[in-house]
């Protein structure tokens, strides 16, 4: 390799060294899905709220991982009051999930409950209806504001990453509106916080239309005054985090899930699969057969013609082989030159001198003499040694 050709090796290595730097140390783009999880710092994860959930709460701050209907029933009972957290852009509760929502607050429960959107048994039984804001192809900047005069500071003006949503119709006999949101530069505004009772032990829905409020975005760097405020309404009480209803919530998505959720099935199948792999490591070192070695054959054709052969002569069978070297030596003339040898006449042999290296009295002798061979029945071993010189002669060149 020349000295330029290994410069040019060198430089063409040296951007693809550099190209392999640069894409693993550019930065990772943002992720700005909407998760609402707590384990999630992403701008639109809850991972900030979630941690300071601990100042609203009167004791520790569980989690639920599971549905509504199956949490609250299996869930132990507990003297104290309780208020469950679900903060998600879409919130779909089954009907049996509704209904232990709706008994988990009859028990004198809080359920604060913030979403985009709200439907089926729980939105028709509180008389409840949202309704998204499409009035522009963008997403307007919103005043959110509290009802109350003394929460003034706390108004908040979101100018980005909303999705504008508010309450068209509530329960006006157990309602009370704690918030209103409108459209920067609009006098209108619509209920987006309220308060609805329920049961006759005390208990309450807090329905909120802006879950965005509650992200990181919209909490860190200060902003923290509305979602505290919003907040500062829920009854002091331990809360419970719903970890379930989450776009971003962590699933398992391979076909054994229902073994993996399970510790105790997912270690019986990790056994399970271990004792296995060991089982076929040992069972197969002591049943394998070995394999035997298979030489390659050999090819034993001239040695084969060879045995042939002396038979033939040790025979004294000339007669034979003479006929058998005619037959090569004709072959020889059909694949080497194209001639047709059936009739070896004076134009077969003007053409073979033309196409062989050999003269046209060459050519004529050795027709001739195979025409004497086969127009004889006993051949001797004299004769069998002159064909095989005349046709080593004639063929010598041609190989």
């Amino acid at each position: 390799m020349d000295k330029r050709s290994k410069i040019a090796l060198y430089v063409i290595a040296a951007v693809i060294l550099l190209m392999m730097i640069a894409e693993v140390t550019k930065p990772k783009p943002l992720n700005w899905s909407d998760s609402y999880s707590a384990a999630d710092k992403i701008p639109l994860g809850c991972y900030v709220l979630f941690n300071e959930l601990k100042t609203f709460s009167d004791g520790d701050v569980l989690e639920n991982t599971e549905s509504i209907f199956l949490y609250l029933n299996n869930k132990e009972v507990s003297d104290k009051k309780q208020s469950l957290f679900i903060i998600n852009g879409y919130v779909g509760l089954t009907e049996q999930d509704a209904n232990a929502l709706m008994d988990f607050v009859d028990d004198g429960n809080a359920v604060f409950l913030s979403s985009k959107t709200l439907y089926g048994n729980l939105a028709d039984t509180l008389n409840l209806n949202i309704k998204m804001d499409y009035s522009g192809l963008l997403k307007e900047p919103a005043n959110n504001e509290f009802t109350s005069p003394s929460q003034k500071e706390s108004n908040r003006l979101f100018k980005d990453v909303i999705e504008n949503a508010y309450i068209t119709s509530v329960d006006t006999l157990n309602t009370t509106i704690l918030g209103t949101m409108s459209i920067e530069d609009e006098d209108e505004s619509h209920p987006n916080y309220i308060k609805t009772k329920f049961g006759e032990n005390g208990g309450a829905f807090y329905i909120h239309t802006n879950p965005y409020a509650f992200t990181n975005y919209h909490i860190l760097n200060g902003k923290e005054d509305y979602t505290a405020t919003v907040l500062s309404y829920l009854p002091k009480q331990q809360i419970i985090w719903d970890n379930y209803y989450k776009s971003g919530r962590k699933i398992i998505t391979s076909p054994l899930r229902y073994i993996l959720k399970s510790p105790a099935l997912k270690w019986a199948f990790y056994i399970s699969m271990f004792s296995l792999i060991l089982f076929v490591i040992f069972k197969g070192k002591r049943t394998q057969r070995i394999i035997p070695v298979v030489d390659k054959l050999e090819n034993t054709t001239v040695e084969f013609t060879q045995t042939i052969g002396e038979l033939y002569y040790q025979h004294g069978d000339f007669s034979n082989i003479i006929s058998k070297k005619i037959q090569y030596f004709l072959e020889f003339v059909r694949t080497k030159y194209f001639l047709d040898t059936n009739n070896l006449n004076a134009n077969f042999i003007e053409k073979l001198s033309l196409k062989s290296t050999n003269t046209k009295e060459d050519s004529k002798a050795i027709v001739d003499y195979l025409l004497y061979l086969k127009s004889k029945t006993f051949h001797t071993e004299t004769e069998l040694v002159e064909l095989n010189k005349k046709i080593e002669t004639f063929t010598k060149n041609n190989f």
